[in-house]
C-alpha cells in the first residue's frame, strides 16, 4: 500500500484482499482433499480469473453492511438504493457485490426456516395427454399451454423470421463460405 503503484488499495476495504485469500484457500483445501463438487465428480484445480472474461465483484464485511428500507450501506461506497427491500434485523452470509456492466448486485445469504407442510395422507394418479396436460384421478384437468392460439400463433411468427434468417444467409453464400 505503500507503494505508488498499489495506492489503489487505500480506497478499498482490507477485507476484500483478505476474503480473496481465504476464497483461495478454501478452493485448494477443496482440491487436495479430493472433495466432489455439486456439478464435478471431483474438484479441479483452481485458477487465477481471467480480468478479460470476468465481471467485476468484491466481498463485503458481514458486520459492516446495514440494511434499511431499500437502502444498503456498502463499506467506502456509502449507502445505495436498492429495488427490492432485503430483510431487515436478519444475519447476513457471504455478501457479494458484483457489476454487469449497467447494474451493481448485492447477493447474501440468508437463514430461513422452511414452514413444514403436514401431509394430508391422499393418494393421487396422473394421467398425461396429448389434448390435456394433465388430468388428475380427482377430477382436475389441467389444460395444455401449448396447444393454446397464442402459442400457435408465436410459433407461427417464429418460423417465418426463420425462413427469413435462413435467405439472408443463403444470400450471402458465395460457393461454401458466407460474406
Amino acid at each position: 500500500k505503500q507503494r505508488p503503484k498499489y495506492a489503489w488499495l487505500n480506497h478499498v476495504s482490507n477485507n476484500i484482499a483478505k476474503q480473496a485469500v481465504k476464497d483461495a484457500c478454501d478452493a485448494y483445501k477443496k482440491w487436495f482433499d479430493g472433495r466432489t463438487d455439486k456439478s464435478r465428480l471431483r474438484a479441479e484445480k483452481p485458477h487465477f480469473k481471467s480480468r478479460k472474461k470476468s465481471k467485476p465483484a468484491f466481498y463485503n464485511d458481514t458486520i459492516k453492511l446495514k440494511v434499511k428500507t431499500k437502502l444498503v450501506l456498502l463499506e467506502k461506497v456509502g449507502w445505495v438504493k436498492t429495488s427490492e427491500q432485503l430483510p431487515v434485523n436478519t444475519k447476513y452470509s457471504n455478501p457479494r457485490i458484483s457489476f454487469d456492466g449497467k447494474y451493481w448486485y448485492v447477493s447474501v445469504g440468508i437463514d430461513e426456516e422452511q414452514p413444514v407442510q403436514d401431509l394430508t395422507g391422499e393418494t393421487l394418479g396422473i394421467d398425461l395427454g396429448i389434448k390435456d396436460l394433465a388430468i388428475v384421478s380427482n377430477g382436475k384437468i389441467y389444460k395444455n399451454m401449448n396447444k393454446t392460439g397464442k402459442v400457435r400463433k408465436i410459433e407461427k411468427r417464429l418460423r417465418r423470421l426463420q425462413r427469413k434468417v435462413s435467405r439472408k444467409y443463403g444470400m450471402n453464400k458465395e460457393g461454401n463460405r458466407f460474406v
